[in-house]
């Protein structure tokens, strides 16, 4: 059952609540009542000139290279409703951001932002779910619901060597939250290439209760031919060698079919063979990078998968990882497996304290090539 001015949806949107609600963004750092488009001075005050005070005088912030810019600290209690956030300049895989909860110092986000939005590849795709939208403009939107009881903090480091232009505006609710509300997490992992015979891991070193609630992945393709034969597999609560759940393919995973292919079948064959994107509320393949016979050499695919409607249940600990297997050429329906470069984050819900992750990789290896 949601919990106060939370969780909305068309069966309760007209029920009346306590909450209150407050917004954060470069004209009001502090998400006051009442203290938005109060600047009289920043980066747009020259474009304002003349006009006075309230007129789109501080609608951006600047992240100079290697600094770290504090988006928002909020205290609580309340829960984040919408993040919306556009980079006009600067690498999106250089662009870490971070969420703390409660006073915690260790992040319970701490990702890449285009590859937290399900935009991994430096370039824009439209994404049209319920929980990730990214609209034309470069516009990263994010609707999962994060409470949190004492405080949330946000950040955004910028590892590269220019600047980072970032508008922002993290929507929020002061309210009630109830003791079994869990924490919203998210871990990027890259591993570049896989080496031969290896299981990619989503996600690993989870301690405590809790439910997994998405995948998004971007997947580069350093062989020739079908790369999705790969299952995903579930550990939970002391699983061993063997998951609970075990997928039966990377494009079934994904809620696709077939190769993400219309044409792989004969009888459909007249409209030719070819990957084709979709974006649904909660599924997709939104971007298919292809080759364009000169310097962008490889096939980059961006997916995503997730579980609201089916979250993943946890009472102790969880694991995730995905095989990379395509076909053989010269042997008859053997697998092969692949050596791909792959990078992901996992989305799950889980009560605090959160364990360390792993240590994100320098720059150099973020770096999408």
């Amino acid at each position: 059952m949601a919990f106060d001015g939370l969780g909305l949806h068309l069966g309760n949107l007209a029920r009346l609540s306590s909450a209150r609600s407050r917004s954060v963004s470069p004209e009001n750092f502090s998400g006051a009542k009442g203290q938005g488009g109060m600047a009289v001075d920043g980066p747009a005050a020259e474009a304002a000139r003349g006009l006075g005070q309230g007129w789109k005088v501080s609608p951006y912030v600047v992240i100079e290279p290697g600094a770290t810019f504090t988006l928002a600290d909020i205290a609580g209690p309340g829960a984040i409703q919408q993040i919306w956030m556009t980079l006009a300049r600067g690498k999106w895989r250089h662009s870490i951001l971070r969420a703390y909860w409660d006073d915690q110092v260790q992040p319970s986000i701490e990702c890449p932002a285009g590859d937290f939005f399900a935009c991994g590849w430096e370039k824009f795709a439209q994404v049209s779910s319920l929980a990730v939208c990214v609209n034309p403009g470069r516009a990263f939107n994010c609707y999962w619901e994060m409470p949190f009881r004492t405080r949330a903090r946000f950040t955004l480091q910028n590892l590269s060597d220019e600047a980072l232009y970032v508008y922002y505006q993290i929507n929020y609710a002061l309210t009630e939250v109830p003791a079994d509300a869990a924490y919203f997490h998210a871990q990027f992992r890259r591993v570049n290439p896989l080496p031969y015979g290896s299981v990619y891991t989503i996600l690993d070193g989870v301690s405590g209760r809790g439910h997994y609630v998405g995948t998004y992945m971007a997947w580069g393709v350093n062989n020739n031919g079908w790369w999705g034969e790969g299952e995903i597999k579930f550990y939970l609560d002391g699983d061993d060698a063997f998951p609970t759940i075990c997928g039966t393919g990377t494009e079934d995973y994904f809620c696709g079919a077939y190769n993400f292919d219309p044409g792989l079948m004969e009888r459909d064959r007249e409209g030719g063979s070819r990957y084709t994107e979709f974006t649904t509320p909660y599924a997709g393949l939104p971007q298919v990078i292809r080759p364009d016979g000169v310097y962008q050499s490889q096939q980059r695919f961006g997916l995503y998968r997730w579980h609201i409607m089916d979250p993943v249940r946890f009472a102790a600990d969880i694991r995730v990882t995905i095989q990379a297997l395509g076909w053989r050429t010269h042997k008859r329906r053997q697998y092969l497996p692949l050596q791909d470069d792959i990078a992901s984050v996992a989305y799950w819900y889980q009560a605090l304290p959160t364990a360390p992750f792993p240590e994100l990789p320098d720059r150099d290896y973020l770096e999408v090539i």
